[in-house]
């Protein structure tokens, strides 16, 4: 009888130990494929940016040759959309994380394509943030995925800001977007396991990820949404606690 309680359990901790292997096994893949993801993105924004120290050299050129033949409205004209496209790529460089600089400039080109128009602003370096760089990348890759969603049947200008800053006590994220908004009684059925609706312009994909991933970090999400205004408010504790 000693036998047999003894086998049943070894078979018992056997069985709980390849579950919490499995589990391990999960969460590593989950994290490999994003830190490919995030390599992906960071091999684009070096390609960005070599191809930004190329274009500034003909910029000058153009810039002086302008200037030579005193053509200053044409060279107004010609600076204007060189320098939008300069501080977009600047604004999204600024944090102390290279993974989430090459997110941000992946999903600025990405909304680029889609006709929508994105506007970073970074007043913190995050140099003291806890969660992983990778976690915080599925967090806000799922918000500006469902950000773009939401402009998706937008007639006119379609916007997206990002704000990035910080408090004594955390780190806040905020995303905006310009869309036809989130009916109240939705705003908490969005954050779910399983609300995929597509009435609501996509807003429901990807939150219930990250819901948990900001439970497990200690962070809080709220939204805020009425007809052409809808923001994500994301806050991390300084130091997680």
């Amino acid at each position: 009888m000693i036998y047999i309680l003894f086998c049943l359990l070894v078979v018992v901790v056997l069985g709980v130990c390849i579950i919490i292997i499995l589990w391990h096994h999960m969460r590593l893949k989950k994290e490999m494929a994003m830190l490919e993801e995030s390599f992906m993105d960071l091999r684009q924004l070096n390609f960005e940016l070599r191809s930004v120290r190329h274009d500034y050299l003909n910029h000058l050129q153009v810039v002086y040759g302008l200037l030579e033949l005193e053509e200053y409205d044409e060279l107004k004209s010609y600076l204007k959309p060189v320098y939008k496209e300069m501080m977009k790529t600047g604004k999204a460089l600024k944090t102390s994380k290279p993974a989430l600089n090459a997110l941000l400039m992946a999903k600025m080109k990405e909304a680029e394509t889609q006709g929508i128009d994105v506007y970073v602003e970074v007043k913190s370096d995050l140099k003291h943030l806890s969660p992983e760089v990778w976690q915080l990348c599925k967090v806000l890759s799922n918000l500006l995925d469902n950000a773009m969603a939401a402009l998706k049947d937008v007639m006119g200008e379609k916007k997206i800001e990002v704000d990035i800053n910080e408090t004594k006590e955390d780190y806040v994220f905020l995303i905006s977007d310009n869309g036809p908004g989130i009916p109240e009684q939705l705003q908490e059925a969005i954050f779910k396991r399983g609300f995929t609706t597509k009435k609501e312009s996509g807003h429901g994909m990807g939150l219930a990820i990250v819901s948990e991933i900001l439970k497990e970090n200690n962070g809080r999400i709220q939204v805020n949404s009425v007809e052409g205004r809808t923001t994500f408010t994301v806050m991390f504790r300084k130091g997680g606690s």
